[in-house]
């Protein structure tokens, strides 16, 4: 880990561990360029990747050709309408109302450490483990300055760019575009990876070939969305799980966001990130400043597998901050699939005592403890006990489920509010609304306008409020409906643009002021499922709902794509009953269990109403769950095969940091007749030690099981599956 400036030719180079990353400043105005992203290289000098010293000649050497130069220099960060024709990664809007920027190069830091981001979630380190260059940037003629940050980590291949925009004029600007990141770079046959879906099938992976123009991923639903990911990967053609290139861009920020890449006349890419710019627009007065979000970026030459351990480890250590982080979670059981919204205290506790004797750790009452709650159509907003259901309160329920012997959580929507609620009566213009339009509900409710202090105390003291009146040990944050009519009756004319960026920052506000004043609370994060699954998110809470749908087929390919950029501790992932309530699939108990180990592991039915084989499974299920949960929360994670890729089984491995065990999970969706057996080249395990299966006596070097692989049988049926353990002799 280095960073360095190379004063002979003008540059600065980035060194992790396994890569370089190589920036250069030309010309006498101060360009700042894109020189190389890569393997790791010697402090050579590599400026003239950037192809400065062909035509178009540099401005100052060729002023004529000025715009053919901005069209084809390989920029840190673009400029717009000043001869750039490609994908900007800034706009601001002067007095005049006319557009036109470019932030030119003037001086740098190198800092140790990593500092934060003004109300921002962001990866952090010490002064030891981490390095921060600050480039300042500058454009006279606006009155604006900037810095460009990068950071890198000791022990990660990971970097970190965002920057922060001041208007030191005397005049008002207007910033409608500012993306966290720019790349231009060559193109090399490379695919771009996305993680597209929908509500129930999140983060399905998937290949497009990059086109001349645009292709992009993105979301203006307020959130980072079911549909879309806060991040593209550019794959090289050949690329596996462990071998080739990959560079990834993940985004660490909860609401609208755009990652595009753009393939220019020169065939060369452009690869942007950052805040989507529709409906999005900053007023910046006089000092004013801007904080971008940060692009967490990942460059390998050894293939898919490699950049998820990557970022795997770098959220793990330096994003994640929970103290459950490095500790087993409580095996809950939420009532949700179970009751829905038909329970009472008796209810509850009929499945806390099944749940009790079964080893579950603890029950999470979710939606309809509260106002006049009977179905989704009133009372969000409202949060006081419904006294009618939990009769005798909130403490009283909380203190008979503990004297059972569980833990008790609980659900919120605190963001949200029912037009039937004494909230909405009362305050109807806390709702986000445009003045005279007839408002667009989903799941008949509204959005609150958290970016109010008055609302957003409201919403934050109903949950503490709560929380402190019994003894509450997890809360499951919800969000079941995404943003429209963006409008806020707070807000001047000129800075409505503002609102959806200051929901995001008035959420983290919220979240970050739950979490210290209860810093004992397992906070899980939700929206519909996984439509806030992201690295912002994470910053506060150690895991995340992954998906409504809890069918364990689906599941397959949705923990496969979440699990190519987030550790598998983050992953909410239960066990539920069949038919599976959502897409009517039956599969085995055990394929249920198994699925579901690779995250935090959980139980989402009626355990009462269990067959007495199913119900007998579960001690065993909780058995195996505390048997590798260490190893499946902290090892690292080899992809071995894919259901999605071919359409017949799922395999992935979990190998300790010390190489010493691992274990392969094995799901057979479709069975085949007259079929052999299946090879399996394991990775992950150490060249020289001996390990054995458990249960079997045949051992095998690593090397050998790497090469030569092991051979598993197929299984009776559809959707079987069978867990491998690997123990070091």
């Amino acid at each position: 880990m280095n960073i360095t400036y190379l004063r002979g030719n003008n540059s600065f180079k980035l060194d992790t561990d396994n890569t370089s990353y190589v920036i250069g400043i030309v010309d006498s105005e101060g360009f700042i360029g894109h020189a190389y992203y890569g393997a790791k290289i010697p402090n050579d000098n590599v400026t003239y990747l950037m192809r400065t010293n062909e035509n178009p000649l540099v401005p100052s050497l060729n002023g004529r050709d000025r715009s053919s130069f901005l069209d084809t220099f390989p920029t840190e960060f673009s400029g717009n309408n000043v001869g750039d024709y490609r994908e900007s990664s800034i706009n601001i809007r002067d007095k005049n109302g006319a557009s036109g920027i470019q932030l030119l190069y003037r001086g740098y830091r190198i800092i140790n450490g990593k500092p934060k981001i003004k109300g921002l979630p962001a990866t952090f380190s010490d002064e030891m483990n981490a390095m921060t260059l600050e480039i300042d940037v500058e454009d006279v003629n606006l009155g604006v300055k900037g810095t460009l940050s990068y950071s890198i980590f000791n022990n990660s291949d990971a970097i970190t760019r965002s920057i922060r925009i001041k208007n030191v004029s005397d005049n008002i600007i207007y910033l409608d575009k500012l993306m966290s990141m720019c790349m231009d770079m060559d193109d090399d046959d490379y695919r771009m990876l996305v993680l597209h879906g929908s509500w129930a099938r999140e983060r399905h992976i998937e290949y497009r070939k990059i086109g001349h123009g645009k292709q992009s991923v993105s979301s203006i639903r307020g959130e980072s969305s079911h549909q879309e990911h806060p991040f593209i990967a550019l794959v090289g053609e050949n690329t596996t799980q462990s071998y080739g290139d990959v560079y990834g861009f993940n985004f660490v920020y909860s609401g609208n966001f755009l990652g595009q890449v753009e393939k220019n006349q020169f065939n060369s890419l452009r690869v942007v990130m950052g805040i989507h710019p529709e409906n999005f627009g900053f007023k910046l007065d006089t000092g004013d400043e801007f904080y971008s979000p940060e692009v967490v970026m990942v460059y390998t030459n050894q293939g898919l597998g490699h950049m998820t351990r990557t970022y795997h480890d770098l959220y793990r250590n330096h994003l994640i901050r929970s103290s459950y982080l490095r500790k087993p979670r409580p095996i809950l059981i939420n009532n949700w699939e179970a009751t829905y919204f038909d329970f009472d205290n008796e209810k509850l506790l009929d499945i806390a005592r099944t749940a009790k004797e079964c080893g579950i750790e603890m029950l999470v009452m979710d939606d309809g403890w509260f106002g006049n709650r009977k179905d989704d159509n009133s009372s969000l907003g409202d949060w006081w006990v419904n006294e009618t259901k939990i009769k005798g309160g909130l403490k009283k329920l909380v203190e008979d489920v503990n004297e059972i012997g569980l833990k008790f959580g609980i659900w919120f929507e605190p963001e949200m509010i029912s037009p039937d609620s004494r909230l909405y009566r009362q305050h109807p213009d806390w709702a986000i609304a445009i003045p005279g339009r007839i408002p667009c509900r989903s799941r008949n409710q509204y959005v609150l306008d958290i970016t109010r202090k008055e609302v957003r105390d409201y919403a934050y003291n109903c949950v503490a409020k709560i929380l402190k009146s019994a003894n509450i040990e997890y809360v499951k944050w919800d969000m079941n409906r995404q943003l429209t009519d963006i409008s806020s009756a707070c807000l001047e004319a000129d800075r409505q643009g503002e609102l959806i960026h200051r929901y995001v920052l008035a959420l983290y506000e919220m979240q970050e002021r739950l979490i210290a004043e209860f810093p004992n609370l397992l906070l899980e994060n939700c929206s519909g499922g996984g439509a806030r699954f992201d690295p912002g998110m994470l910053y506060y809470s150690p895991q995340i709902w992954c998906s409504d749908d809890t069918d364990a087929i689906e599941r397959l390919s949705i923990q496969e794509g979440t699990s190519l950029i987030y550790p598998l501790s983050t992953m909410g992932a239960h066990v539920s009953v069949c038919p599976n309530h959502t897409v009517g699939r039956v599969t085995p108990f055990d394929t249920r269990g198994n699925v579901a180990l690779a995250g935090t592991f959980g139980y989402e039915l009626d355990v009462t109403k269990l067959s007495e084989e199913d119900k007998e499974a579960i001690p065993q299920q909780i058995a195996t769950y505390r048997k590798f949960n260490k190893l499946i929360r902290e090892g690292d994670y080899y992809r071995l095969a894919s259901y999605s890729e071919n359409n017949y089984y799922d395999c992935y491995q979990v190998v300790s940091k010390d190489k010493s065990e691992a274990l392969i999970t094995f799901v057979q969706v479709l069975n085949q007749p007259n079929m052999h057996s299946i090879k399996i080249k394991l990775q992950g395990l150490d060249d020289n030690k001996i390990y054995k299966i458990e249960g079997k006596e045949e051992t095998y070097h690593g090397e050998t099981l790497k090469k030569a692989g092991i051979l598993i049988e197929r299984l009776n049926g559809d959707f079987q599956s069978k867990l491998l353990h690997l123990i070091e002799q």
